[in-house]
């Protein structure tokens, strides 16, 4: 705001705008956004404008996909082999202790069955 002092025109301080925050996305967006720049059925212009991106990002997280992407079907040491040797961790050992104590049970049952006459 302009004010009028003894000695003539001073301007009042005013706060500087506030940044607005940044954006973040998770790697399923990242990945379609990617997979539809390397498509290259639209120009990456119009993939950032559909997507509401800079074309720098888009070009990327296309580049880091094409990167990436042996890594998908690399033999072991891959992140996403590991990741899925945890989820079959995570499934698979209660699995494994529900059929060890179905085990017990039916051999325990077979046992008193046999001492019983059935």
């Amino acid at each position: 705001m302009i004010g009028l002092d003894g000695c003539g025109l001073h301007r009042e301080p005013t706060d500087p705008p506030m940044k607005a925050k940044r954006k973040r996305h998770d790697a399923g967006f990242k990945a379609r956004v990617a997979l539809e720049a390397l498509k290259g059925e639209k120009p990456i212009q119009q993939i950032a404008k559909d997507f509401d991106l800079h074309p720098v990002q888009v070009s990327e997280w296309k580049r880091k996909l094409s990167e990436g992407a042996s890594g998908v079907f690399a033999s072991g040491g891959s992140v996403a082999a590991g990741a899925t040797e945890e989820i079959l961790e995570k499934v698979c050992d209660p699995l494994h202790a529900k059929i060890g104590k179905l085990t017990v049970e039916l051999d325990w049952l077979r046992k008193k069955s046999k001492q019983l006459g059935l």
